[in-house]
Order: C-alpha cells, then structure tokens, then sequence
C-alpha cells in the first residue's frame, strides 16, 4: 500500500518535469531534493534500530548564493505532504512512525540543509517545536 502511494505521489510531483529532473536523497530515498540542491555524499549516516531508522543526509547549493532558504522551506512544506509526511512544526514532519526535521545553515554564502530522521516517540504524540531552524 505504501509503494502504491508513493509511486501516486513521485507521479504527480513529476507532472510537468521530465522524471529525470527530480533528484531523491540516496540514505532518503523517499526524500526530494529542492531545485538547485545536490547531495553532499559521504557525509550522512544510515543506522537501522529495533526502533526504526535512524538517518542523516545533507545537501548543498549547486551554485553559491542559486538558493534561498525561504524557497527551500516552500519546496518541502509543499511537497512533503504529498509523500504522506504531516508537518508539525516549522521545519518539522512525522509520518509512520518517524520524525524527519530539516536544519538550515549558511556557511561562507553557501546554504547547507541537514535532513535527519528519527524514530518518533509513540507516546509523546505531536514532537514540540525543540531544535526546528
């Protein structure tokens, strides 16, 4: 059931793009990447726990300065709902079972955009807004 929503969603979300076009994480793989981001590889991790996974990929601007912080926030508060991610807090999703937070960070002019996911906590119900950027 899940394959079959997700081949849904990746279907409309390349409605008006060649497929090739849209990029995923590679450890995410049910994760985009933003127009104008690439992966920075090697620098993510991948754990799987009796919990769930645990999960860190980072991603970069293409071109120094190509990419608002904004634009990318947009990019995922629009998109991430479509892969059956909530949002629940500013920088913030929770699908089954799992929190998926993005962090922005500007290093020389450079945007750099941390994905981590981490088993949720089934009894705390909506995460609070801790550590969102």
């Amino acid at each position: 059931m899940r394959r079959i929503f997700l081949t849904l969603a990746l279907g409309l979300l390349t409605t008006g793009a060649a497929a090739g076009d849209r990029a995923f994480l590679s450890t995410l793989d049910d994760v985009p990447l933003a127009p104008g981001l690439r992966e920075v590889t090697g620098a993510g991790l991948l754990f799987d726990t009796p919990q769930g996974r645990i999960v860190e990929a980072y991603a970069e601007e293409r071109r120094e300065g190509a990419v608002a912080r904004k634009a990318v926030r947009r990019f995922y508060r629009d998109t991430l709902p479509q892969l059956g991610w909530r949002r629940t807090g500013r920088a913030r999703y929770r699908r089954e079972g799992e929190v998926l937070r993005l962090a922005f960070q500007h290093k020389e002019a450079t945007l750099t955009v941390r994905f981590t996911v981490t088993p949720a906590d089934p009894g705390a119900g909506t995460p609070g807004r801790h550590g969102d950027s």
